[in-house]
C-alpha cells in the first residue's frame, strides 16, 4: 500500500524549510513500514485531475482533512491503515485542501473526511503533523516502540 501526503497550495510556494524538512524525515522514516511520498498540487480540480490518471488494480483511497471529519485517535488512525491494508488498497492519499476548504463536490467524492481537530492550523504545520502520525500509525502496526501508547 503506498501512502501519499497531498497538499493544495494554489500557486503558493512552500513557506517553510524546516518544516518541509520535517515532513521528509517522517516520510522517510514510514517509508521502512510502507511506501510513503509527498505531492502538491495547484488547486483543488487539479488534485482530482491527478488522481483520476492514477493507474492500480484498486481506486485512490482519498482521505481529505476537513474541520468537519472524523477526530481519530493514532491507534484508530493505524487500525484504519490496517483495515486498508487488509482490504487491498493500494494507494491511499490524505490531502490537505484549499485554504478556504473543501467543496461540497469534494466531500461527495472523497472516501472519507478526516479532521486533526478543532484547531487551525497552518497548512505546513497540518503537513508535518499528518506526517508524523502516518509514521506514528505504522509503527503501531508494526509493533514498533516509537508510540509506547503516549
Amino acid at each position: 500500500m503506498k501512502i501519499i501526503l497531498m497538499s493544495i497550495r494554489e500557486g503558493r510556494p512552500a513557506k517553510n524549510r524546516e518544516m518541509a524538512a520535517l515532513v521528509d524525515l517522517y516520510l522517510g522514516r514510514a517509508a521502512k513500514y510502507s511506501a510513503t511520498e509527498a505531492q502538491v498540487t495547484s488547486s483543488e480540480a487539479e488534485f482530482w485531475a491527478w488522481i483520476e490518471r492514477q493507474s492500480a488494480r484498486t481506486p485512490a483511497v482519498t482521505i481529505l482533512l476537513d474541520s468537519r471529519g472524523k477526530q481519530l485517535s493514532s491507534e484508530q488512525l493505524a487500525e484504519r491503515f490496517g483495515q486498508l491494508q487488509r482490504d487491498s488498497a493500494q494507494m491511499v492519499v490524505l490531502a490537505i485542501g484549499p485554504a478556504d476548504g473543501w467543496s461540497d463536490a469534494s466531500h461527495r467524492r472523497a472516501s472519507q473526511l478526516l479532521s486533526l481537530g478543532p484547531m487551525t492550523l497552518p497548512h505546513e504545520l497540518a503537513r508535518v503533523v499528518l506526517a508524523e502520525q502516518i509514521y506514528r500509525a505504522l509503527t503501531i502496526l508494526a509493533g514498533h516502540p516509537y508510540h509506547s501508547g503516549h
